[in-house]
């Protein structure tokens, strides 16, 4: 199975795995990175979303009644989803440790140190029908369960926050390499707003010390790339 990822910039990200595409955080309008919109968005299997914050909500909506996608979050956030315009019938709400399948994708959903007006933040991990796995961080600091994370799911690539103020910055994410035993990292959550770091040099030299078995993959935006 070929599994390809496009960063939408942010912590938006398009992934493909054969005829299947998961969207992930799906933060296009008022986006300043962003190479596309989501009209570009002609095909999802699942819109996942990690916590109610607008940069995270994006136009989940939107692409869900286009392509009839569904929609996974916190139970907390349906309701406010619905108000928002998605098909009840079209949208699946689940808790932290719960797991769900979607186009034969087992999506996992697990804690992030973070905050939210709705529900809880969450994390997601991605096992795949060839036992692929992605871990999708989503806003949050470092935490000594990743280790766990790690220990339960062989990560082939966790996509990681890495600019600070709001999120881990770069030492923190290399820690979290560290913990998670992941085989790739893919940085995310910089360079969007001045208040982030800007770039991944930090995280790069980070994980040369910390986690050297690791292999950054520092995406450009609107590039797709296969790992």
């Amino acid at each position: 199975m070929q599994h390809t990822f496009t960063w939408n910039g942010h912590s938006n990200f398009t992934i493909k795995s054969d005829d299947k595409t998961v969207i992930i955080d799906p933060f296009f309008e008022g986006n300043p990175k962003a190479s596309a919109t989501w009209e570009s968005i002609s095909k999802a299997d699942a819109v996942l979303v990690t916590h109610d914050h607008g940069d995270h909500i994006g136009q989940a909506v939107e692409i869900c009644n286009a392509t009839g996608a569904t929609l996974v979050c916190i139970f907390d956030l349906v309701e406010k989803m619905v108000g928002l315009g998605i098909d009840q019938n079209n949208i699946i709400g689940m808790n932290i440790g719960g797991t769900v399948s979607v186009a034969g994708i087992k999506i996992k959903m697990v804690q992030a140190m973070h905050s939210s007006a709705t529900g809880a933040p969450a994390g997601y991990i991605l096992t795949y029908e060839d036992d692929f796995c992605v871990y999708f961080a989503g806003d949050t600091g470092l935490f000594a369960s990743m280790e766990l994370f790690g220990k339960l799911h062989d990560i082939d690539v966790a996509l990681l926050p890495t600019g600070g103020w709001f999120t881990m910055d770069s030492k923190d994410a290399a820690y979290a390499c560290k913990l998670l035993g992941c085989k790739t990292a893919i940085p995310m959550h910089f360079g969007t707003f001045p208040i982030l770091e800007q770039d991944a040099v930090d995280f790069k030299e980070a994980c040369a010390e910390l986690a050297p078995e690791c292999n950054v993959v520092e995406l450009e935006v609107g590039k797709e790339k296969e790992i």
